[in-house]
């Protein structure tokens, strides 16, 4: 199976216990994203509240047989029931690993939805 990483950052997928990477997934160059406007819609205490609407995904490939793609959460929501060929890194708190500073560095698992 090819595994193509959309997403700007090269995804790290660690073992069961989080100590030693078993794969590496380079940015592939093309990022896969949802396209976004925001409004200002109030305020409270004098701090603005703003509306995002998401659309459209951008950057995203037609369906390859024998490929999955890895792209960010936000484009798995929007695709979510449209393709079946889309993976995203599980950064929840199971899977996610960690460094001293609490950076996520890498995952144990990708995840659907």
């Amino acid at each position: 199976m090819d595994i193509i990483n959309l997403t700007p950052h090269d995804i790290r997928i660690y073992d069961a216990e989080g100590k030693n990477v078993i794969a590496t997934f380079p940015a592939s160059g093309t990022v896969a994203r949802v396209k976004s406007s925001t409004e200002i819609v109030g305020e409270v205490n004098g701090i603005e509240i703003a509306c995002t609407t998401f659309g459209e995904i951008e950057g995203l490939p037609d369906p390859q047989p024998g490929t999955k793609y890895i792209v960010s959460l936000l484009v798995l929501q929007a695709a979510a029931g449209k393709r079946d060929d889309l993976i995203g890194p599980d950064t929840g708190p199971g899977s996610a690993v960690r460094d001293e500073s609490g950076q996520i560095i890498g995952v144990r698992r990708f995840q659907i939805l």
